[in-house]
């Protein structure tokens, strides 16, 4: 029987939660652990971690092939390079598309230095969707493409929006005005005391939403107001060769955290087919992504 991947999920929010699902049900794959921040460690654990080791460092939990790092995003560049520096491979949903090449270049280094493999900003966008947007540039390479996301939760822009100084509770819902531009609706739920004017104009000028028209809300309670539904309708005009008007389009509704760990657990899985280095996921071949012998997936999927 072949040896599963064992594989550690570091954060545990809500991505962490459906990695936890997502692993249970991949035939290759076990969960040697979860990595929790040392306050967490002395608060009640969930039900579902009752037979899974918790700990507060991954070099805690024994032999680990690779890491989840189902953190914030802004927590993922040291978190990858002190794993890999362990030569443990990892996979993030990092989405600072801005800053995702300089990442890359980054980890790259540590992980050719430590014989281990990064697969960085492996969710839906950037990750599956920059796959789409790649298919949609090679059939038609002249035209517009238009990436139109939700309505639905962004968790990165409510993680944003919670780390502000002030807020209990965040939630930021994206809201498409169409050719990929986009409105955030940001409710907030304040710490006693918090000045509402002071945490608005905190979240204004963060590098997450100071490019979108936003408008900030204080609620009373934003648990009651969260549904984890996302979605994305990307579409494309353009010209295949000579000829004109060839119009492309792909569409999902999705849950969002759910969809994210799928695709990480994909990824984890696709690490260990990759020379040691850091990789985009439209730099991974597809077929490394899934579970199964080579020659049948190629019957069953061409």
């Amino acid at each position: 029987m072949e040896k599963k991947l064992r594989v550690a999920i570091v954060g545990y929010g809500n991505i962490g939660k459906y990695s936890l699902q997502a692993i249970d049900a991949a035939p290759d794959m076990e969960v040697a652990g979860v990595v929790r921040r040392a306050s967490s460690m002395n608060q009640e654990k969930p039900k579902e971690l009752t037979d899974v080791p918790v700990v507060a460092s991954i070099k805690d939990l024994g032999p680990v092939d690779v890491a989840i790092l189902a953190t914030p995003t802004r927590s993922v560049p040291e978190q990858a390079k002190e794993i890999l520096a362990l030569g443990i491979n990892t996979v993030d949903s990092y989405d600072i598309h801005g800053a995702l090449v300089d990442l890359r270049r980054e980890l790259a280094e540590v992980a050719q230095k430590h014989n281990s493999v990064a697969i960085i900003s492996a969710g839906w966008d950037p990750g599956t969707d920059s796959m789409i947007r790649s298919i949609f540039e090679f059939m038609t390479p002249k035209g517009l493409s238009y990436t139109n996301f939700g309505p639905g939760m962004s968790m990165g822009h409510s993680v944003a929006a919670k780390s502000i100084e002030g807020v209990r509770d965040a939630l930021s819902m994206t809201i498409p005005l169409g050719t990929s531009v986009h409105r955030r609706m940001v409710y907030v739920e304040l710490e006693e005391g918090a000045d509402f004017k002071t945490v608005e104009q905190a979240i204004l000028t963060d590098s997450y939403f100071k490019n979108d028209e936003t408008h900030v809300t204080q609620v009373p309670k934003v648990s009651d107001l969260v549904d984890m539904g996302h979605g994305v309708l990307m579409e494309r005009k353009g010209v295949s060769g000579s000829s004109h008007n060839q119009l492309l389009k792909f569409e999902m509704r999705i849950n969002n955290p759910a969809l994210t760990a799928q695709v990480l657990i994909a990824s984890a899985r696709a690490t260990f087919k990759q020379k040691p280095g850091a990789y985009t996921m439209i730099e991974v071949p597809i077929i490394d992504y899934l579970y199964g012998d080579r020659e049948t997936l190629i019957r069953d999927l061409v």
